[in-house]
């Protein structure tokens, strides 16, 4: 079986993650698959590999507004920067011809790159599925975005299933997106991905010595974190405890020269790039962070105490899923726009009072962290029914 997993990658490392934790579950539960990931993010190869796994690097690309992105390196035109990678896609459907196409988020592509290639797919019988994080954006906006294209019943043209990484009760876009009948038919609810990572970040963080609580600040991808970071290493100058810092590998230079600057003053270790960060949630004492999926999943499923400060534009796609996690008691939220020292000092001063135990409690009572194997097995019962009937045709043909 093959399976080609394409995420466009304009901002973070999200949903490159995200396809990494369910590509790690496929290949666990079929070992003999093969499973191609096209990616535009950069650290890919970093984030940790399991065999069977391969990388088609795409030419990276940022987000420079809401739907808009242009080539993070290549001085070429957006129109022949979306050619060459459309032109990329669809040379690796035909070449790999994969069983089954996983798209995360965006079901055509940036500006429609992936059109032609999930056509090509759907030509010869593969079978496609959309993966969607669990909160796209405030009900309105998508709405308005999707309305021109028509796009809820050309996903369900062109899409045999919709894998939702969350809960429903947290956030359902089958209501809030207005799917029709056609799409919410097959959509199916997966729970949350979270990554199990095999590499040791301990090894790239020392934790040794420690003598006071620890608290971690990550920015994610780092490409607009920099004013958490700023506020994180200001309030950690004298404090209590000790900080740890990870800017991520996107932070624009001027930012990261800044930030380091900053962190010599406070006596902060600041990491550009950890790769496996999550395997450092259970060695610290507390978390400060955007409201990225991947960060709060794995914060919550670890019981990490976490104080959030949500990224609010050009998406509110983070402050929604924040909000709600601080409605269970999962996480503390600022806000950016009343953030400052004295109330993250006091925030994690709090946060460091709480019990790990506590967080975990309520988080598995009410949320799922299967999500990674829960789509896996969604995308093998996809494979199954394309050899099924790869198989028919052919004894047809031959009759």
């Amino acid at each position: 079986m093959r399976f080609l997993f394409y995420s466009h990658d304009g901002l973070g490392l999200g949903h490159t993650r995200r396809h990494l934790a369910v590509a790690t579950a496929l290949s666990e539960l079929a070992p003999e698959a093969s499973i191609l990931l096209a990616s535009g993010a950069d650290d890919v190869n970093r984030l940790g590999l399991p065999q069977h796994i391969e990388v088609l690097k795409l030419p990276g690309l940022r987000k420079v507004a809401k739907q808009q992105y242009a080539s993070r390196r290549l001085r070429i035109t957006t129109s022949e920067f979306r050619a060459l990678r459309s032109a990329l896609l669809l040379t690796a459907v035909k070449s790999f011809r994969p069983s089954v196409v996983l798209v995360d988020k965006h079901p055509f592509g940036i500006s429609g790159e992936f059109r032609a290639a999930l056509s090509a797919v759907r030509k010869f019988g593969g079978r496609t599925a959309l993966g969607l994080r669990d909160i796209l954006d405030e009900r309105a906006t998508v709405l308005k975005e999707w309305a021109p294209h028509n796009l809820p019943d050309r996903i369900a043209k062109y899409f045999d299933l919709v894998l939702v990484y969350g809960h429903r009760f947290i956030f359902d876009p089958i209501t809030q997106y207005d799917f029709p009948a056609s799409l919410a038919e097959r959509t199916r609810f997966c729970g949350y991905v979270v990554n199990h990572d095999q590499d040791d970040a301990c090894t790239e963080v020392n934790l040794q010595n420690r003598t006071r609580p620890v608290v971690l600040a990550t920015a994610g991808g780092g490409e607009d974190g920099a004013f958490v970071l700023e506020t994180f290493l200001r309030a950690a100058a004298g404090a209590p405890w000790q900080g740890i810092a990870v800017a991520g590998p996107m932070t624009p230079v001027n930012d990261a020269k800044a930030l380091q600057r900053l962190a010599v003053e406070s006596k902060v270790a600041l990491h550009s790039f950890v790769p496996s960060l999550s395997r450092l949630f259970c060695s610290v004492d507390a978390l400060v962070s955007m409201g990225g999926y991947n960060t709060l999943a794995e914060a919550v499923f670890q019981g990490l105490p976490t104080i959030c400060i949500p990224r609010t534009a050009p998406r509110a796609e983070q402050l929604i899923r924040a909000s709600s996690f601080e409605r269970l008691g999962l996480l503390r939220m600022i806000k950016p726009e009343a953030l400052n020292v004295e109330r993250l000092r006091q925030s994690i001063g709090t946060a460091l009072h709480l019990s790990r135990q506590q967080v975990l409690d309520r988080a598995t009572a009410c949320l799922n962290f299967e999500g990674a194997r829960q789509a896996a097995r969604h995308l093998l019962a996809l494979a199954t029914e394309q050899r099924r009937h790869a198989d028919l045709a052919s004894a047809t043909f031959a009759l």
